[in-house]
């Protein structure tokens, strides 16, 4: 029996250990399945990290160093090169490594820090053949930081997700051309400072409402053919357009790693593809958290790192009092507001509610509801998709509410 395994050792899985230990817990381990600590983050040798958890600007090795070295300086117990095969309800983790075989270990409280993956090219239907040079831009960008391989030279990158940005001004620094970032949405998935710094310092052309409709060559891609889309995001067939190029970078989503989640029977959100939780970051299996991208899909690790500190906390006020979900709020939303974390508030305290935008709006109003009771409202100069919202909410204002209702007023 453990007190606590953590499922992953990236940014979230490592904060949240830290926080666990500094809150009284012991007993840890943390299981991943890489050969070494940090997760993405080793990949992500760009700076941008650290400004509000260090007030200082970080690459990702850097960042993830400082995690690192704090779970060395607290003696957290480890397991590299090990791949967790399973979960169940009662907290019996499945896991396997070349020391160890298989083996299995009960625990008084489990965080899930997995992580997420990419969409890769089998999702999206595009006609053509399967060449080489089509990569996700998470594969790309390990090949050049990593491994230091440049995958081609001429490029075209479909969905301008905060990686796809980044790699299409990486790809640029190491001399290959950048002939078009295609987004099939009216507005870019990423973050304003990284269309600013990624693409438009570089002139490398951002075309919205257009995606790739065809994939040409055979052993080697040749070019592609992309299009505009109408309304329906339907390309819109006398728009299309033939681009020569080598490689194909894929940015067109992330899903969180949510596979354990399902074998222990945890309640999935339909919308962020991860796990329901609490403001504890407890989902709806008792002594399960889960925190960072496993459960929604962040734009900085900054705020992975203080979220996993939320379930660390957490974790460690479980296994000290097995404390339980004494009541439960939903929240729930108008569908310009896309999602809120948490869904659900099960104590009367001081709560952060992070949430997505479907659309870009400006001039808008943030309205929280119970019922016809107002509660709170926000006025905001632009939303955006690509940018997390956050808002507080006070204890008196969650005191004796039955249900509450987040809505946009445009």
């Amino acid at each position: 029996m453990r007190d606590l395994v953590i499922i992953g050792g990236g940014p979230a899985g490592m904060s949240a250990a830290i926080a666990a230990r500094e809150s009284g817990i012991q007993d840890i381990l943390i299981l991943e399945r890489d050969g070494q600590l940090g997760g993405i983050l080793q990949q992500c040798i760009h700076n941008g990290f650290g400004l509000h958890m260090f007030g200082e600007e970080l690459t990702g090795p850097e960042y993830a160093w400082k995690y690192e070295k704090k779970v060395n300086e607290l003696g957290i117990e480890y397991k590299l090169n090990t791949m967790v095969l399973d979960i169940t309800e009662d907290k019996v983790i499945t896991a396997t490594n070349s020391n160890d075989g298989v083996f299995q270990i009960k625990a008084k409280a489990i965080i899930l820090a997995m992580g997420c993956r990419e969409r890769s090219k089998g999702a999206l239907n595009i006609a053509g053949t399967r060449p080489a040079g089509i990569y996700s831009a998470g594969t790309a960008q390990k090949y050049v930081n990593t491994f230091g391989y440049l995958p081609g030279k001429n490029v075209v990158i479909l969905g301008s997700g905060d990686i796809g940005l980044i790699m299409a001004r990486r790809m640029t620094l190491e001399g290959s051309k950048v002939h078009a970032v295609c987004e099939i949405m009216s507005y870019s998935g990423g973050l304003a400072r990284n269309i600013e710094q990624c693409l438009n310092d570089f002139n490398i052309p951002l075309r919205l409402e257009h995606t790739v409709v065809e994939i040409h060559g055979k052993d080697r891609l040749e070019g592609v053919t992309i299009a505009k889309v109408d309304q329906n995001r339907k390309p819109i067939l006398d728009t299309r357009e033939y681009i020569p190029c080598d490689t194909l970078l894929l940015s067109v989503g992330l899903i969180p790693e949510n596979e354990l989640s399902k074998n222990a029977n945890i309640k999935l959100s339909n919308i962020t593809n991860g796990a329901v939780v609490d403001q504890d970051r407890q989902t709806s299996v008792g002594g399960i958290f889960a925190c960072g991208n496993v459960l929604h899909v962040h734009d900085l690790v900054d705020f992975v790192s203080k979220e996993a500190e939320i379930a660390g906390k957490a974790a460690a006020e479980y296994i000290k009092s097995g404390k339980k979900q004494s009541f439960v709020i939903p929240i729930k939303t108008d569908g310009k507001i896309r999602y809120t974390v948490p869904q659900i508030i099960t104590e009367a305290k001081d709560v952060t509610v992070y949430f997505r935008v479907s659309d870009v709006y400006k001039n808008a109003k943030i309205i929280i509801t119970d019922g016809d009771k107002a509660i709170l409202s926000k006025s905001k100069a632009k939303l955006a998709p690509g940018e997390m919202e956050k808002i507080m909410l006070k204890t008196e204002q969650i005191k004796n509410v039955k249900e509450l209702h987040f809505s946009l007023e445009v």
